[in-house]
């Protein structure tokens, strides 16, 4: 397992810093397979706050605060939300909702309309992200649509995205820790995930500055398929 865990993270690491989006939907999608969704969630949650922070400290200087703080605002509150409440929900609802939030970046991805996001929306939708990683893992997915049509692109993107990230991480481990989810293991696995995150998180940086904008939404699409194949295993795995 130890093995797994080190290949997963650093896997995790270099498809978000590379694409911006995929890494933490595939990191709980394959742990959820091994280890069941609420552990998955526990144990993804510990190990992409530390990853997040990492990567906001890579790029620190392009972090538009003003959509962050209004983004943090509902994603905050929204993902202490979920954290409390997914305990409570069955294994099949959370791999239901993971493969529903996967087809739905596809779609996203796929999708040549866009619409623009004003300031004063990014509190309710970030409420709905933070309330989905929560409960099925993989807000990214989402959140990405949501920032990307604040306006926001490249380094700014991925910087700003990282930092609300890791608000909606905090917040969710809280939520985790309050209903007894939280133990002594899964934080240890978290923190050899975490680690294993920051190398690909450093890795990532480094591809990031030779591959050009076509090459990254490739690997981004090509990601987004792998874990469509992912959610709908583990939907699969419940039903059985």
């Amino acid at each position: 397992m130890p093995i797994v865990l080190v290949l997963l993270g650093i896997g995790a690491g270099l498809l978000t810093t590379v694409g911006g989006v995929g890494g933490g939907v595939m990191l709980v999608l394959v742990l959820s397979l091994l280890i069941g969704t609420n552990d998955a969630l526990v144990v993804s949650a510990v190990a992409l706050l530390v990853g997040n922070v990492h990567r906001v400290a890579l790029f620190r200087r392009s972090i538009d605060r003003r959509v962050a703080a209004a983004f943090v605002a509902g994603a905050g509150p929204g993902s202490l939300l979920g954290g409390l409440s997914v305990v409570l929900l069955p294994p099949v609802f959370v791999r239901g909702a993971m493969a529903l939030l996967t087809l739905v970046a596809v779609a996203r991805f796929l999708s040549k309309t866009r619409f623009r996001a004003p300031l004063f929306a990014l509190p309710p939708l970030g409420f709905g992200v933070g309330l989905a990683t929560a409960t099925a893992g993989g807000g990214g997915l989402l959140a990405a649509p949501v920032l990307l049509s604040a306006g926001l692109s490249g380094p700014t993107y991925l910087a700003t995205a990282s930092a609300a990230a890791a608000v909606i991480h905090v917040s969710r481990v809280v939520g985790y820790a309050a209903t007894g989810l939280v133990s002594g293991p899964l934080v240890a696995e978290g923190a050899l995930l975490a680690a294993a995150i920051l190398g690909g998180n450093t890795l990532g940086k480094r591809v990031r500055e030779r591959l050009g904008e076509r090459q990254s939404g490739r690997l981004e699409l090509s990601t987004l398929v792998l874990c469509v194949g992912l959610s709908l295993a583990g939907v699969s795995q419940s039903i059985h």
